[in-house]
């Protein structure tokens, strides 16, 4: 009697969102052309992605709902699925059919794999968004503390200029200068004014 056996583990925890799930099974007939199928629910109603194959081509598809590709290997067929949200979480049942030659066979319903999709926690994507946020805090710190050390000195090269005009311009008021009055005379600026009253006897 033809008979097609199916193992599947009974758990697969998913938490990058990408799943592989390998469906092994024994055949014991002839059948040359095959179909394999990943179906989603407890009553498997519905088709995930499947893999049809021969001796000479493989082809596939996907329901709109996933992201899935199957693989033939020997005898066993890997579904893999990517992109899961923890909504999809559920229990996935292999279904292997032998189509051709008949007669048509399938295999018994397994115990099937429960899928579980980890929802990605808020928490872990803190620190990712925090480490920029550290980054920009150093790098405004760093900016103001340069800031402020260029606007000291350029103060204090300020007010010592400052000072330097303010002392120049005081040198140059103590600069002994020639009485008007002295201008007409001619003497020269270092003689001594004569005392006129010497000669008044």
């Amino acid at each position: 009697e033809n008979k097609i056996l199916v193992a599947q583990r009974p758990l697969l925890i998913v938490a990058n969102k990408t799943a592989t799930l390998v469906c092994n099974y024994t055949y014991n007939g002839t059948g040359k052309e095959f179909r394999a199928s990943l179906h989603k629910g407890t009553d498997s109603a519905v088709e995930v992605c499947f893999i049809s194959w021969n001796t000479t081509k493989i082809s596939g598809n996907s329901s709109k709902e996933f992201n899935c590709q199957g693989f033939h290997d020997k005898d066993k067929v890997i579904f893999n699925l990517w992109n899961m949200s923890a909504s999809q979480t559920d229990i996935y049942f292999c279904k292997i059919e032998a189509m051709y030659p008949p007669p048509y066979v399938y295999n018994e319903k397994s115990n099937g794999t429960v899928i579980h999709v980890k929802e990605t926690p808020i928490q872990t994507q803190e620190p990712q968004s925090a480490i920029p946020l550290w980054i920009m805090v150093a790098v405004t710190g760093v900016l103001a503390f340069y800031s402020m050390l260029i606007t000291a000195v350029f103060i204090n090269y300020w007010q010592k200029s400052k000072k330097n005009t303010y002392h120049q311009s005081d040198y140059m008021n103590m600069t002994p200068r020639h009485p008007p009055y002295q201008k007409n005379k001619g003497y020269p600026s270092y003689a001594p004014t004569r005392d006129y009253t010497a000669y008044r006897s």
